[in-house]
């Protein structure tokens, strides 16, 4: 058995990028840093960010390019992909992304999520837009969304993450 699962909680560090395939399907990229604090040899608080390519298909490309902005906290969750290529000069390049199948905005309206489908607002609640079963990257998945805690809701504490 082996499972690849990413679980990040981070912010946007640019707004999302739209493009679309041959076959109509959107695709949207963006970079997520996440925060890591510790105190090094000398007892001095230090703080690491790592930067993480993500990759959203169909219906959530679409929703992340309408209420994403740089700065937005988000929950993703998705598995490690490799891509390989090369590069101008003919070097054969690696480079790892996140192809999210889950995604949840936190935070509230000032933080840029501002809205989900229908009327309903993803207020510090946030809202879950997730794809179907068996939908991924490469051809991705249509991606239905449901807003949960919509209207208004609890403040999201570092309890309410599930991991």
């Amino acid at each position: 058995m082996s499972v690849n699962k990413v679980i990040l909680v981070g912010r946007l560090g640019r707004d999302p990028e739209t493009r679309y395939t041959g076959a109509g399907q959107a695709v949207a990229n963006f970079s997520l840093a996440t925060d890591e604090s510790y105190k090094d040899r000398n007892g001095e608080r230090q703080k690491r960010t790592e930067w993480h390519k993500i990759v959203l298909w169909g219906k959530q490309a679409e929703i992340a390019q309408q209420y994403l902005k740089k700065g937005s906290l988000i929950f993703v969750e998705g598995r490690i992909q490799t891509r390989e290529w090369q590069d101008k000069e003919g070097q054969k390049r690696t480079s790892f992304e996140i192809v999210a199948n889950n995604f949840r905005m936190l935070g509230g309206r000032a933080e840029g999520a501002v809205g989900a489908s229908a009327g309903a607002s993803a207020s510090a609640g946030g809202a879950d837009f997730e794809s179907p079963a068996g939908s991924g990257g490469g051809g991705g998945g249509g991606g239905e969304e449901s807003v949960a805690g919509s209207g208004a809701g609890p403040e999201i504490s570092d309890e309410d993450i599930p991991f």
